[in-house]
């Protein structure tokens, strides 16, 4: 990555980062401070957890399981640990969001209220289904030896676009949901009113946007991304030898998504075919 680049680069990640950190203090400053704190006893307290969990686990924590990737320090490892790292900080994003729905749950059936009558509800648990199925996926095609190099990058364009289309979706969602709580929340004063805790949690709402909007324009930066060059780099150390052309050919038909099982066959092909031309 060139200097300007870097230093571009450097400055929207920081800026995603501290307005993450930021998001995450609110919403507990929310629940702290203005709500009944937190607890799991069926009451208000344990409905807190739902606020928490989403804005920490799924939005900041897939925000940056989205980006992993992007992170040049993180260049120098190997694509297969990058992936168990993504899939990683996914897998605990989903535990978040799966934990925020049982507090809902056990909230609502605690004060006899009914489930799932809410848009909010409908999205949230769409949202936490297709992330699952997204998620295992995703382990199925790119963390599996035997599953085909054609399979993968087939997959890929789909794999990235619902990771970006559920990141933003969730948010979305997130803010339908934090508005209800407000309109049905506040008594006296209103919502309407403007009262103190309304206009904070509507700063809430527009952090998360801020965030989400950093983290997609990262994630959409061709010149952000991992190069492949470095992909070739570890063929030709690791001897892959023979036409360097050929390998080149192969790898630039190979999505980013291709890991270090994928690049072995692509070298073993290219030697093999190197031996018959011999």
């Amino acid at each position: 990555m060139a200097m300007e680049n870097l230093k571009q680069f450097l400055v929207v990640l920081s800026a995603a980062a501290a307005i993450g950190f930021i998001a995450i203090i609110f919403v507990l400053r929310w629940v702290l401070h203005f709500q009944d704190g937190l607890a799991w006893d069926g009451g208000l307290a344990e409905f807190n957890w739902h606020p928490v969990l989403t804005v920490t686990g799924f939005i900041f924590l897939q925000g940056i399981a989205i980006i992993v990737y992007r992170l040049p320090w993180t260049w120098q490892c190997s694509k297969l640990m990058m992936k168990f790292i993504h899939a990683g900080l996914n897998l605990l994003a989903f535990v978040f969001a799966v934990i925020a729905m049982v507090a809902v749950f056990d909230f609502h059936n605690a004060a006899n209220i009914p489930n799932m009558y809410s848009l909010h509800s409908w999205l949230g648990l769409t949202a936490v289904i297709l992330y699952g199925l997204q998620l295992v996926l995703g382990v199925g095609m790119y963390l599996i030896p035997v599953t085909p190099v054609s399979w993968r990058a087939t997959f890929m364009p789909f794999h990235v676009y619902g990771g970006l289309l559920l990141f933003a979706s969730i948010i979305a969602v997130a803010l339908m949901g934090i508005t209800e709580k407000l309109i049905f929340g506040l008594k006296d004063p209103k919502y309407k009113d403007s009262p103190p805790e309304a206009i904070f949690v509507n700063v809430l709402g527009v952090l998360l946007v801020l965030f989400g909007s950093l983290i997609l324009w990262i994630a959409t930066r061709t010149s952000w991304k991992r190069p492949r060059d470095q992909i070739l780099h570890s063929l030709h150390t690791n001897g892959g030898g023979g036409d360097n052309t050929k390998v080149a050919s192969a790898l630039s038909q190979l999505q980013d998504g291709s890991d270090a099982e994928a690049t072995g066959d692509v070298r073993k092909r290219s030697n093999k075919a190197d031996e018959q031309a011999n």
